[in-house]
């Protein structure tokens, strides 16, 4: 199966001469890069991509809503799956633009990469990217995955961080979205790291109704959820603690094709950057997620709120 038929014909975009630039944290509220823009235009409008995630796609809408009142025409393909479908399509020019995490983009790329503090993520991605893309300044805010259990879970295996899980290897249900399976943070990881090994593994969705009804209903033991899930402190489940840095950081970081990072994109996004925290990601999850409103309607009305859109 091509990458055409995995996005459903999406519109290749047009590939520019681009200079090679690497980004590190937010430097200067208006996306400063020292001159260096990149070589791209995005005179031509940018098409973002997201993953099939509510936040990715509430991410997805915040870009677009920053960039089309910067004057940046959009165009916005929510919901198309994995990095291993999105990555690909970056470069293969069918999408020019993601939100994306940096320790899960990192070791996506990269399976034996140590980096887990910000900058030292924000360098190694700089160097593992492939051609034609870059990661531009990290913000404030950030979503890192991680393994909870049920309270009673936790006080019947006793299990207060990952370390624990050995003691009980062979007998605990893990669940999470499939690729976990394969990833670093997941699976393997847990393996390598820990010495974790699970009676079975559950195939469900990325930290969604899936993943969860299975931990309230005890189907699944341990759960791959992310942190800004509000369930997580309504629910009052238990996230194990990570002694090893296992999780590397995951700041919210946008993933562009060198074509189209111009100093507009760049300064629009690094206003964004700069003014979206995890609390308030957290609280955008919940109306979506809860309040079952569109994420579009929930991106547009966040950016209106603090200016930006």
């Amino acid at each position: 199966m091509n990458r055409r038929t995995l996005l459903g014909g999406l519109s290749a975009a047009a590939s520019l001469p681009a200079l090679a630039a690497c980004s590190g944290g937010i430097t200067s509220l208006d996306g400063s890069d020292g001159g260096l823009s990149g070589g791209g235009s995005s005179r031509g409008g940018i098409t973002i991509g997201t993953a099939n995630f509510t936040e990715n796609q509430i991410l997805g809408h915040l870009y677009a809503t920053v960039l089309g009142a910067a004057g940046v025409k959009t165009t916005v393909r929510p919901n198309i799956g994995t990095r291993e479908i999105l990555i690909p399509a970056m470069t293969g020019g069918d999408l020019d633009l993601l939100p994306e995490y940096q320790g899960a983009l990192l070791h996506y790329l990269d399976q034996k990469a140590t980096a887990t503090e910000a900058g030292a993520i924000q360098n190694a991605l700089a160097i593992a990217l492939p051609p034609g893309l870059q990661v531009l300044p990290y913000g404030m805010a950030e979503n890192a995955d991680v393994f909870a259990v049920t309270r009673e879970t936790a006080e019947k295996y006793g299990l207060r961080g990952l370390d624990d899980l050995a003691r009980h290897n062979g007998e605990l249900v893990l669940g999470a979205a499939p690729e976990v399976r394969k990833r670093v943070v997941g699976v393997i990881g847990l393996k390598e790291v820990y010495g974790a090994e699970f009676r079975r593994f559950a195939s469900l969705d990325s930290s969604g109704p899936l993943v969860k009804g299975a931990l309230r209903k005890g189907d699944v033991d341990v759960a791959n959820l992310f942190s800004t899930d509000s369930d997580i402190t309504a629910e009052g489940w238990v996230v194990l603690a990570d002694p090893r840095n296992l999780i590397p950081g995951q700041r919210v970081v946008p993933l562009i094709a060198d074509r189209v990072a111009d100093s507009r994109v760049r300064r629009a996004l690094a206003r964004l950057g700069a003014v979206l925290t995890t609390e308030q990601l957290t609280e955008l999850n919940r109306k979506a997620d809860k309040d079952k409103d569109d994420p579009e309607d929930v991106a547009r009305a966040w950016a209106a709120r603090h200016g930006l859109g």
